[in-house]
């Protein structure tokens, strides 16, 4: 049989426009979910506009007015010069603002904390910053995932991924050690000291005990040499970069730049829960918890009466956008 030059033409045709066909049915595109980006305005404020969630870990000033309660935590709204503990380890709070933070070339988001950086008398609290995108547009974080912004620590082998620690409440009116037991086998407690009276264990959390679970990393407590004091002091050095309430040097750069220290973060450092970096364009709410758990002592002796540093746990006392910053 011969095929006139019109019957190869039209044969070849249906065949390229069933192999076009084939190719679409197999790549075909995932549609793009829903942008909800908030741009910044000239009404926008560089602060902290609403505080979803608070949930601090046993601590010593957790239950005190003005530091560590729920009113407490609204007062990093707006400002810089508030001051509210996380507790121990995992304790957390979460806040957006009145816009999307872009994810721009350099530093993005300004955490506030109180970290000492004199020498000889270093006081670190480090906290784990996670960040999320507002995927519905309900202006609540509740349907995204959260990503933790990589600091220093993050891949050395010192630090603990999918950390899990149980704090039991002792029931008690006056201050008390709080029992915690891990997911490492390791039990221990947060230590009850003189200067603190009302009950650690948060009055608002679930009564009988309480979780949390996250990124571990490593206690920094030690001593160093005071010569003002001409003793040891109790110290907890910070890390190099990338935690809120850690006295590196970006804070001891912005002490000299701006005359308030801040702890500066990229948006760009950002992984997903299996350690995998993430792009993102822009984020809308912003997670900061406790990253160790340690008392402020260098014994692990419960009956130690060298407790009267309490544990190391975060402060935050506001937060920025450093692309509006004021």
């Amino acid at each position: 049989m011969q095929f006139t030059r019109f019957t190869r033409l039209t044969f070849l045709s249906a065949v390229l426009l069933l192999a076009a066909c084939s190719k679409d049915a197999d790549e075909t595109p995932t549609p793009e979910e829903p942008d909800h980006f908030r741009p910044a305005t000239s009404s926008s404020s560089a602060y902290i506009s609403q505080v979803f969630e608070y949930l601090p870990a046993p601590g010593q000033f957790v239950n005190e007015n003005n530091l560590g309660d729920t009113a407490a935590a609204k007062k990093i709204i707006g400002g810089s010069d508030a001051l509210l503990s996380l507790g121990s380890y995992g304790g957390y709070v979460i806040f957006g603002f009145d816009h999307s933070i872009e994810n721009k070339d350099g530093d993005d988001l300004g955490i506030f904390g109180n970290p000492l950086t004199n020498a000889g008398q270093e006081w670190s609290e480090p906290g784990i910053v996670l960040v999320m995108q507002d995927k519905n547009g309900n202006g609540k974080p509740d349907d995204g995932e959260w990503y933790e912004l990589a600091g220093s620590e993050y891949a050395k082998a010192t630090t603990i991924k999918k950390y899990r620690i149980t704090y039991y409440n002792p029931k008690k009116e006056e201050a008390t050690d709080i029992l915690w037991k891990d997911n490492q086998g390791h039990s221990g407690y947060v230590l009850a000291n003189y200067f603190h009276t009302q009950p650690y264990y948060p009055s608002f959390a679930n009564p009988d005990s309480i979780s949390f679970e996250g990124t571990l990393l490593p206690s920094t407590i030690g001593k160093k040499y005071d010569p003002v004091y001409q003793t040891d002091l109790v110290t907890n050095q910070p890390f190099d970069w990338g935690y809120s309430d850690n006295g590196s040097a970006d804070v001891l750069q912005t002490i000299n730049d701006e005359g308030r220290g801040y702890n500066k973060l990229e948006i760009s450092n950002a992984v997903d829960a299996n350690g995998k970096s993430v792009i993102l364009k822009y984020i809308d709410f912003v997670k900061v918890y406790t990253g160790q758990s340690c008392n402020g002592n260098t014994s692990t002796d419960p009956d130690n009466p060298d407790r009267f540093l309490g544990e190391v746990s975060t402060e935050i006392s506001g937060a920025i956008d450093i692309h509006i910053k004021p």
